[in-house]
């Protein structure tokens, strides 16, 4: 521990001190011109020098402009969870299982068996050990232990592909929306792997699926402020404190479509990291509608009649979903395509509102994003939703496979299921280098966010690589 201590200190002092070095030569800088200025107007000299300490002062400007320059950010590489096997949750044992609880009603029962079959998810998903036990383990010690099992073996995975060290961290961001220990999910983290002592830590909560790509936003906009550093985005969800026992139906589809899993995602602006980079983030744009109740109300954590803590989704989230999508793409539209694609669109919402189309958005036109954009990770919510979003943004069977395989595959893993997503189109090879992949998240609030990221480097060996190793060959042909 001392060691690092050490390092830490010697970082931040390093830090403060060329700070102050670079506020020390602006100010010289400056009393160097004026000084300069004011003897050529006491000696009356001719006026074609003052151009000089001007040109001077200029030039300065230009390079504190030229070094002061956000770096790019770039994903370095990200690492994804596979769950052993003996927390494999076949429908049946799912069923089995709840029966033995003896809290569920048999219309409880009944309906999380439909729910299960529609999901779109196959018979390999996983829970994490908690949810094993009859009846089911949720307190605090169980949750703290299934967060090291989620977090800490794609961590050590990270590190090892990237030949980083936990002291090299400068800014940490874990996600996880229902669980907030304290100390925080970063503390655990900071805790484990001993890091360095300045160390930016943050813990996101309550953003649902789309606190991931919120994560990779926050830490590339505080990459473009700290020079030189690198960043790590956790990205899970721990599901045995968020498990519901009542009998309310819309609090019980959690519990049929959440399932384990959790990410690790490097970023960094520093040189020698960005040379075997996989991604540079191009932009990323968020867009939220909880300033509307319909939207803040739509998927929200409650207590039912009886006291029983639950996630209910409510009817209307679908309509809600699709307004913060549409109002996420729109902005995002002016950026990213090109003009007459642009003014269509915009002619199009005009209309709409001329017009006064029903709020489905009948008659708009839509975008074809796929003309700038090579490949898409959609969120993970289920298979009816992947298709229905997947119709709306114009996609292709091609297009939204990645989001259906990884629901048949793993279920919906909150967050980390972009990240699923990126993988299996890694593990296809479908990446080349050039290509641009649009993350998108979805979560509660609603909130929605993109991130647009570019591949900057020829992808091998990738399908070998967890957590699609094992099964990537039967893909798609599992999905009907």
């Amino acid at each position: 521990m001392e060691p690092i201590s050490e390092q830490s200190h010697a970082s931040l002092l390093s830090k403060l001190l060329l700070s102050k070095l670079s506020h020390i030569m602006w100010s010289c800088t400056l009393f160097f011109v004026a000084s300069s200025e004011l003897f050529l107007i006491l000696q009356k000299l001719e006026p074609k020098l003052h151009f000089l300490p001007l040109c001077f002062l200029l030039t300065c400007f230009l390079l504190k402009w030229l070094l002061s320059r956000p770096s790019p950010v770039y994903i370095v590489d990200f690492s994804c969870l596979k769950p052993p096997n003996y927390c494999r949750v076949p429908f049946a044992a799912f069923i089995e299982n709840a029966s033995q609880f003896k809290l569920f009603e048999p219309k409880s029962l009944t309906f999380m068996a439909k729910a299960l079959q529609a999901s779109g998810q196959s018979e390999n998903t996983y829970l994490p050990s908690p949810l094993h036990f009859i009846p089911p383990k949720t307190d605090q010690n169980e949750a703290i232990r299934e967060v090291h099992k989620l977090l800490f073996p794609i961590i050590d995975d990270l590190f090892a592909k990237t030949n980083v060290s936990p002291i090299d961290i400068d800014i940490l961001i874990v996600n996880c929306s229902c669980f907030c220990p304290s100390p925080s999910l970063s503390s655990i983290v900071i805790n484990k792997y001993s890091m360095r002592s300045d160390v930016k830590s943050f813990h996101i909560s309550g953003s649902g699926c789309s606190a991931s790509a919120l994560g990779i936003d926050m830490a590339q906009r505080l990459l473009r402020v700290h020079k030189n550093s690198t960043a790590m985005v956790l990205s899970t969800e721990i599901l045995s404190t968020g498990w519901y026992t009542g009998n309310e139906i819309p609090k019980l589809i959690l519990n049929c479509i959440f399932r384990m899993g959790s990410a690790a995602i490097l970023l960094s602006n520093k040189n020698e990291l960005k040379k075997n980079a996989k991604y540079r983030v191009l932009r990323t744009l968020r867009t939220q509608s909880a300033f509307l109740d319909d939207g803040y109300l739509s998927a929200i954590l409650e207590e039912d009649s009886v006291g029983k803590r639950g996630f209910s989704v409510r009817k209307n989230v679908l309509h809600v979903a699709r307004e913060a999508l549409r109002s996420n793409i729109t902005a995002l539209g002016y950026q990213v395509l090109p003009l007459s694609e642009t003014l269509r669109y915009v002619v199009s919402l005009f209309k709409l509102r001329i017009l006064k189309k029903d709020s489905k958005g009948k008659g708009i036109y839509v975008p074809n994003f796929m003309s700038v954009i090579q490949h898409i990770c959609l969120p993970c919510t289920g298979m009816s939703v992947i298709r229905e979003t997947g119709k709306a943004l114009r996609l292709s069977e091609r297009d939204i496979e990645p989001a259906l395989a990884t629901m048949h595959r793993f279920g919906n893993q909150s967050s980390s299921s972009l990240w699923y997503e990126l993988a299996y189109l890694e593990a296809k090879q479908r990446v080349k280098k050039g290509d641009t992949v649009w993350l998108l998240g979805m979560g509660s609030g609603p909130k929605c966010t993109s991130v647009l990221l570019k591949s900057v480097t020829p992808l091998s060996g990738e399908p070998n690589n967890a957590p699609w190793a094992d099964c990537i060959q039967h893909y798609p042909l599992l999905i009907h």
